[in-house]
């Protein structure tokens, strides 16, 4: 059904059978087998056939797979700045050039066609976003105002618990949600992150209130080895509720969209930095693969005392 609602490839720049089956081929494989989602098969479509209309012209005659076995890595880059001049940006010209590999890995897995001028072109440059931490008083308010935002106490201590959990241990959403009545010790949690990678976190104070009271109040009872955070229903609470309550909080707080349950984590991290922490001791709590991923909290803390700076030095 994927595949049929999707944006297909124009066959107009594609000469011979053979490549027309081929994109037809390979637009039912991203829909069907890996799932892409319709924008993004949509999105996938529209640059393959931007790159054949560029062909065309830039070749001085139509596209057949031929064509394509040819390319240079000089056609590449020639076709990458067109869309440049374009205005496009480098977040649309790194998924332009994904487009392009995820088809000619297509076409080699199928013998149709090999090509080695992709294999030299760099992805462009993403910009770096810093993580938006909220305030340590916003942390708290966030956390605090949540049982004022649902009737029902134990829906409303779950909803904090999770998100202490987020702010207090610096867990992802979906690392709060798969946790188990057996991940809990005395003063630790046992948390399995991406990759299926386990790691301890330290259970302070108030995330162990917290916790205890949804358990207290909760009215299923799972197993030790159960997610232990419900939905109304008793089935596994879905992340979209706690991002849905989140978004409640920031209309009655006045919060900047950027405030999510995952600038909670980052807001952990930050907090912990400014307050001294030891970066490698920071990477281990969040499960960070790399110690440069857990760098760019360095970043975030300085531009906060930056900014602290501007607004407090009589000359700021």
């Amino acid at each position: 059904m994927l595949v049929e609602t999707a944006f297909m490839v124009d066959s107009a720049f594609a000469t011979d059978d053979g490549l027309r089956t081929q994109l037809a081929a390979w637009q039912r494989e991203l829909g069907a087998v890996r799932r892409l989602a319709p924008r993004t098969l949509e999105a996938y479509g529209r640059d393959l056939d931007q790159f054949l209309g560029f062909l065309a012209g830039h070749t001085g005659g139509p596209v057949s797979l031929k064509t394509l076995e040819d390319l240079r890595p000089a056609d590449i880059r020639a076709f990458m700045a067109q869309r440049r001049e374009e205005s496009l940006g480098s977040r649309s010209l790194a998924r332009a050039l994904s487009s392009l590999k995820s088809f000619f890995s297509f076409l080699e897995r199928g013998g149709m066609a090999q090509t080695e001028a992709l294999n030299v072109i760099r992805t462009p440059r993403l910009p770096k976003s810093l993580p938006k931490a909220l305030t340590i008083d916003e942390a708290r308010q966030t956390i605090e105002t949540t049982g004022e935002m649902e009737e029902r106490p134990w829906v409303a201590a779950r909803d904090m618990a999770v998100l202490s959990l987020c702010y207090g241990a610096g867990l992802r959403i979906s690392e709060a949600l798969a946790l188990t009545g057996s991940d809990l010790e005395a003063e630790t949690l046992r948390v399995t992150g991406k990759g299926g990678k386990t790691r301890l976190v330290p259970l302070i104070e108030p995330v162990r209130r917290a916790i205890d009271h949804y358990v207290a109040l909760c009215p299923f009872k799972p197993w030790p080895e159960e997610p232990l955070f419900r939905g109304v229903r008793g089935g596994v609470l879905a992340p979209r509720l706690i991002q849905l309550r989140v978004e409640q909080l920031r209309g009655a707080l006045g919060l900047p969209p950027s405030a999510t349950p995952h600038a909670l984590r980052h807001s952990f991290a930050t907090h912990l930095l400014g307050k001294g922490g030891d970066l490698r001791a920071i990477q281990e709590l969040l499960g960070h693969a790399s110690l440069s991923t857990t760098q760019i909290y360095t970043a975030v803390d300085s531009e906060h005392l930056l900014e602290s700076y501007r607004k407090a030095h009589p000359r700021g």
